[in-house]
């Protein structure tokens, strides 16, 4: 397994927690299930033409630096850090986006549909901010989403995600969790009911888009939350959920993950249950953390598209969470689809071993230094020192060029993980930002038809076919495999 990149001077969300807790485990076991408290907000101009765009020139996004020393060792917040680490994390300003009339009326014309959404972690992880108290109408300076900025985004979907660590699964709270999240988020559309509705199907996605709504579809994050039981993944789908992505940072009892040590060559025999039964459902399969091995398996013997809510090309920034060539060429023969993922860290050659660095210091030098004054003090050092490097929207249009000349243009589109890492691409801070993807391909060339297709196209169509697979072919109601077993 590749080491782990995703360090950034803020939390980066459960992104983070998982991978650290990993690669300083022995180092250190408080670091397990390290909670987010106490974050320090700044924000950063989403930096375009206010001239010619039409678009409000108050848009900014926004970066939540969260300590070090908490996430290491469960420290106290560190006020210390705040300056030195954001200095870090931006450094030199991008230049601003140069909104054409064309890239504006093409992208209200456009269906954008993003795959990968963590509103709802914040909404669990923060007391300030829960789904009943929560106003999205108003601006919501910490977070990357609220209602104004998904309009002026023209965001037409979401999918919003729930997780549970791992630990859950030992603690035998996976599955409350879940439900609690999934009612939350259910929860928190309704009170927004005149700007958002949730949709179970394409026919909602329709329906929610004609009433000009965004719509909030739900996705469960980990197959560890289903807790080895397919009546549990069915009871999912009955309350809302309408994609499971099979692992996350941790190997589940029945798939391989791509950060973790590898159990069972791929997907287990319940693994195959599991994606039978999503089939069966019409649920919609994610791999984006999954293995290459599991990923593979799963293409095998998927009947429907599956997409990859989050990633990015491997050949680009060779991150284990990002999916290789021949997976993208499987993927394409499946008919899913491939959407990127904005975190700096998954981006480029560069940040990832920056990344990986960075982690590296940050576990060393909390096992170098007794006290937590001490590691702060070192690590605002070593930060000054190593200054984190920047990306813009040029990079993840990067990765959507890849995609599209290995796959085809038909198996890519969007996935931002916006409120769930704070190193986003200048120009791409908030979900305000989607204007610049349109107006960046359109400056490559891109037709667009292409441009719309990656947008949200390409997610609709998968969408749509995971449905007619479900209503088309004959399933046999599974018997359940014992995962003890293991095994292929």
């Amino acid at each position: 397994m590749l080491p782990a990149s995703t360090f950034d001077a803020g939390s980066l969300g459960h992104d983070l927690l998982e991978v650290l807790t990993k690669s300083s485990r022995k180092a250190n076991k408080a670091t397990q299930n390290t909670v987010m408290r106490s974050p320090v907000f700044v924000r950063r101009r989403c930096a375009r033409d206010g001239t010619k765009s039409g678009l409000p020139q108050r848009n900014r996004g926004v970066v939540m630096i969260r300590s070090f020393g908490e996430l290491v060792n469960r420290s106290r917040p560190l006020a210390l850090l705040s300056g030195i680490v954001l200095s870090s994390v931006i450094g030199m300003a991008a230049e601003p986006t140069r909104m054409t009339d064309e890239a504006l009326t093409l992208h209200r014309q456009s269906f954008v549909f993003d795959g990968h959404n963590n509103l709802a972690m914040q909404l669990r992880k923060r007391p300030d901010l829960t789904a009943d108290s929560i106003d999205l109408n108003a601006p919501q300076s910490k977070l990357h989403t609220d209602i104004p900025r998904l309009r002026r985004g023209g965001v037409g979907a979401e999918f919003f995600a729930t997780y549970v660590s791992a630990d859950s699964v030992k603690k035998g709270t996976a599955v409350r969790e879940t439900l609690e999240q999934i009612d939350q988020i259910v929860r928190l559309v309704k009170r927004h009911s005149d700007a958002m509705e949730w949709a179970g199907s394409t026919a909602d996605l329709d329906r929610i888009h004609k009433a000009d709504k965004v719509s909030a579809l739900i996705a469960v994050e980990g197959g560890n939350a289903i807790e080895s039981s397919l009546v549990v993944l069915q009871t999912y789908f009955k309350a809302g959920a309408r994609c499971l992505a099979l692992t996350h940072d941790d190997t589940t009892d029945w798939a391989d993950a791509a950060l973790d040590k590898a159990k069972h060559k791929g997907l287990a025999k319940f693994g195959e249950q599991v994606v039978a039964e999503m089939n069966r459902l019409g649920m919609v399969i994610d791999l984006s953390h999954a293995s290459e091995e599991t990923a593979m398996d799963t293409l095998m013997i998927c009947k429907a598209p599956v997409i990859f809510s989050h990633t990015g090309a491997h050949k680009l920034a060779p991150h284990p969470r990002n999916v290789s060539d021949d997976v993208l060429k499987a993927v394409a023969k499946n008919g899913g689809v491939v959407m990127v993922n904005f975190y700096s860290g998954f981006l480029t050659a560069e940040t990832v071993k920056a990344y990986e660095k960075r982690t590296k210091a940050a576990v060393d030098l909390r096992k170098s230094f007794k006290t937590d004054e001490q590691f702060q003090v070192a690590l605002v050092a070593w930060l000054k020192e190593h200054p984190l490097p920047t990306t813009s929207v040029k990079e993840v249009v990067d990765h959507i060029d890849h995609i599209g000349k290995v796959a085809g243009f038909d198996h890519v589109g969007l996935g931002s993980n916006f409120d769930g890492v704070v190193s986003l691409p200048q120009n791409l801070e908030d979900v305000s930002c989607f204007p610049h993807l349109t107006q960046e391909m359109l400056n490559r060339g891109y037709s667009h038809e292409k441009i719309q297709k990656v947008l949200g196209g390409n997610a609709q169509r998968a969408f749509r076919e995971v449905e007619a697979v479900a209503k088309s072919v004959s399933f046999a109601v599974p018997t359940p495999i014992s995962t003890a077993s293991g095994g292929k």
